[in-house]
């Protein structure tokens, strides 16, 4: 009888690159401390978890310094077969950034609101609060690395998760639990579909890493063809969720006036950054040889979301009725339609990098301003908590400064001078739908950029108009006057020199 050799064990142990894992690692790591401090701490003292989480938050972002210019693979497979779930590419550093700058200033933000519901008799739980924020930072920032199904769908969960429950925080709004009840139940139906159509790529495939699945399904056998074409576009529903594509988007406009102030921001720029980045993964490098599934699916998403978007903005009236925030939230729909165009432009383009580049300067671009213009709205709120839309008239008269940054964020949004960055970021997106030959796509992104000037402008003009009675005198803080500060000093920079954030269109992204 032959005798069998046992496998090593040597090969069985994973090496774990903990430079590479370091900024999600720090992130959850800090979430951790936050919980188990908050239950030493009395109420006096609980503002220091909301600094120790900054503080998290800015050494996870430093963690990347390292990493520049290397690229890192850790969880590798230990056979012959080059596949690894997690790889800190050049790709996952510029959305990771984005990640962990934009949950810092989040983090500004909620120090306000922290203090001002406590200060209304409304207090919200401190440390679940951080330690919420902190976890869903920590998921987002593991996604731009996950390199396998299995990963990815962890990740995307871990985001959202904490998520759901931030939304409904403020225990005694009626509209935040309703908002976060919506939020959870839509999340969870989009998920299961991604689950089911993870699960039929990995049985026409027999793997979960992306690179992997890319090579089998040139080989899927004509007999399961169908079932890798029902696959692929189910696997895309959990991230077009996240994106707040139509049909995808109806949580959006309740969840961002039940949410606390500083989640909504969250929500608007981290959320769609983690649901941009699934995307790309899955189609550009999972899913290449199916592009011509995902592609038009993309390219009509993008039409209808900036569409629905933008018409819906457009109805909101400046009265009483409306608040700042809704407007905002369909916004964020609107901008993600123009988000989504180069990624439906790559599966008809020669090269997909440089339509992936697109997305990726017009992110980080939304990300500054939209962020700053929820600040703003932010301190707003600390004197009309209802936020509505009339309560910005006449903010020039009271504060000059943050009326001037709200109208240069806007116009930024709107894709007008002086906002230079926000004009240069439609523009390689137009370019990137006209390259690939989706003219009846830029004809529409055309169309929808003109009617959301209307609402911009309008909001605009009413920061200039005689106030109605005496200014109202809003009461900054120094956390908020900080993130204010920052996001004005970013968008005035990237419109000074546009080329830092550009130049990702005319280079390689993914090794």
């Amino acid at each position: 009888m032959t005798a069998v050799a046992a496998p090593s064990v040597a090969s069985l142990v994973q090496s774990v690159d903990w430079v590479a894992i370091a900024p999600p690692t720090i992130a959850a790591v800090i979430a951790l401390v936050v919980l188990v401090a908050d239950l030493f701490l009395d109420e006096r003292r609980k503002p220091v978890l909301g600094w120790t989480a900054v503080a998290g938050l800015a050494a996870a972002g430093l963690a990347l310094l390292p990493l520049i210019g290397d690229e890192r693979s850790t969880f590798c497979l230990t056979d012959a077969r080059e596949a690894c779930s997690y790889t800190a590419d050049r790709f996952t550093l510029v959305v990771q950034f984005l990640v962990l700058a934009g949950a810092l200033l989040t983090a500004l933000l909620s120090m306000s609101t922290l203090k001002d519901a406590k200060n209304a008799n409304k207090p919200l739980p401190e440390g679940e609060y951080w330690f919420l924020l902190l976890s869903s930072a920590a998921g987002a920032a593991l996604l731009p690395a996950s390199r396998d199904l299995a990963t990815l769908v962890v990740a995307l969960e871990v985001a959202s998760l904490p998520a759901f429950a931030l939304v409904g925080l403020k225990r005694d709004d009626k509209r935040s639990s309703d908002a976060a009840l919506k939020f959870f139940l839509s999340s969870v139906t989009a998920t299961a579909v991604t689950l089911l159509g993870v699960s039929f790529v990995y049985a026409t495939t027999g793997t979960l890493h992306l690179t992997e699945v890319a090579t089998e399904l040139t080989r899927v056998d004509g007999q399961f063809h169908t079932l890798a074409q029902a696959g692929v576009a189910l696997t895309l529903v959990g991230f077009a969720f996240k994106t707040a594509a139509v049909p995808f988007h109806f949580w959006v406009p309740d969840t961002y006036v039940g949410a606390p102030l500083p989640i909504a921001a969250y929500l608007s720029v981290i959320g769609k950054a983690v649901g941009f980045t699934g995307l790309i993964l899955v189609t550009v490098v999972a899913f290449p040889s199916y592009a011509d599934v995902w592609g038009p699916a993309l390219a009509a998403l993008a039409a209808l979301t900036m569409t629905v978007g933008n018409v819906a903005a457009l109805r909101q009236r400046a009265t009483r009725a409306y608040s700042a925030v809704r407007l905002l939230a369909w916004s964020s729909v609107g901008q993600a339609g123009y988000l989504l165009v180069p990624i439906a432009s790559a599966a008809y383009s020669d090269d997909p990098q440089k339509s992936i580049g697109s997305t990726l300067a017009y992110a980080l671009m939304y990300a500054a301003v939209n962020l700053g213009a929820f600040a703003v709205a932010a301190l707003v709120a600390r004197t009309k908590p209802l936020n509505r839309v009339s309560d910005y008239r006449g903010l020039y008269a009271a504060r000059p400064l943050a009326a001037l940054v709200l109208g240069f964020f806007l116009l930024c949004l709107a894709g007008l001078p002086p906002g230079v960055i926000g004009l240069f970021a439609k523009v390689t997106v137009f370019s990137a739908a006209v390259d690939a030959g989706l003219g009846w796509l830029a004809v529409v992104m055309a169309v929808n950029v003109v009617i959301a000037l209307y609402y911009y402008l309008r909001w605009t003009a009413a920061l200039f108009r005689a106030p109605e009675g005496e200014p109202i005198a809003h009461r900054p803080s120094m956390p908020l006057t900080a993130a204010i500060t920052v996001t004005a000093v970013v968008g005035v920079a990237l419109s000074g020199a546009p080329q830092l954030i550009l130049h990702f269109v005319d280079s390689g992204l993914f090794s």
